[in-house]
């Protein structure tokens, strides 16, 4: 039976926080297909949604249980308590959550397939594959620093090209450069998160890519992330669609923020607050670029 205690820890497992991730590429897809004058089917923007919602999630369940049974979400760690680690369910009841969560994402995608065809089932196989693949199978993608190029790709590039494709039928620069901004915003997540985690990865050679990088590079790395997206903005510029780059400065200043207090402060328990302004930060980001696009 499942009692409020069991249901609150299956939501804290499924890291909320982190799931503007899969949120931003869709408002973002979604608007840049409306701006550049497409009717918006809006039951695909919602199987969208889903599908990569339950991708997301799929992948923290994962996560939680392979970063517990290596040995890296260690009692002293510094982020949130993970539900593997704190015992309140075992290894093998985490990771059968994790199979019913990318299961039930294949579901959400069927008719996302009907519609879209193979380029669609590709990209939904892909991205449930290296949703488990990010920290488990024979290559976990975390451990050998290639996280973050994961989050560019599946929750950046493929995603957005794979929704403004439903949304069109066509892909284009656009979809490409919007991609990227998306990309890099979502990975500052990652970004941060590893950074908190420096040390206690380096005790179980988990070579993230702030160990990899060192403290100051990996500080650097984020601030790249979060300011990327206005360099990428250029293009919007050069063809003229001058309010697609305007409108999201008005985020700007967060990102500042975000980006002095990374700086000013030793990794620790604080950055649980960075990560939290991240997330609100792509968000804002992804709707204020799709409102730019609008006009």
């Amino acid at each position: 039976m499942m009692t409020n205690v069991n249901v609150k820890a299956w939501i804290s497992a499924a890291r909320p926080k982190t799931l503007s991730a899969s949120v931003v590429p869709i408002v973002a897809a979604t608007g840049l297909a409306s701006g550049l004058g497409y009717a918006i089917q809006w039951w695909i923007v919602l199987f969208a949604l889903l599908a990569s919602g339950s991708i997301q999630i799929g992948t923290n369940l994962v996560n939680d249980a392979m970063d517990f049974k290596t040995g890296a979400d260690a009692p002293n760690r510094l982020g949130p308590a993970r539900v593997t680690q704190k015992g309140i369910f075992s290894f093998k009841h985490v990771m059968r959550g994790a199979a019913l969560v990318f299961f039930l994402s294949a579901c959400f995608g069927i008719p996302l397939v009907f519609y879209g065809g193979v380029p669609i089932l590709l990209i939904g196989l892909v991205s449930i594959l290296m949703g488990y693949a990010y920290t488990s199978g024979p290559l976990p993608l975390a451990y050998y620093g290639l996280g973050d190029l994961f989050v560019i790709l599946f929750f950046g590039l493929v995603a957005v090209g794979g929704v403004f494709y439903l949304l069109t039928g066509v892909y284009n620069t656009a979809a490409f450069i919007v991609g990227l901004q998306i990309g890099f915003l979502s990975t500052v997540l990652i970004a941060i998160n590893n950074l908190r985690d420096i040390e206690t990865d380096k005790l179980v050679n988990k070579k993230t890519m702030a160990v990899r990088l060192g403290l100051t590079g990996a500080r650097f790395w984020i601030s790249f992330l979060i300011f990327a997206p206005y360099l990428g903005g250029y293009y919007w510029l050069s063809v003229q669609r001058w309010w697609v780059y305007i409108v999201p400065l008005l985020v700007f200043p967060l990102g500042l923020l975000i980006t002095k207090r990374i700086f000013r402060t030793k990794p620790g328990a604080e950055y649980n607050q960075y990560l939290a302004l991240s997330s609100v930060y792509s968000l804002i980001f992804s709707f204020l670029l799709a409102l730019g696009l609008q006009i």
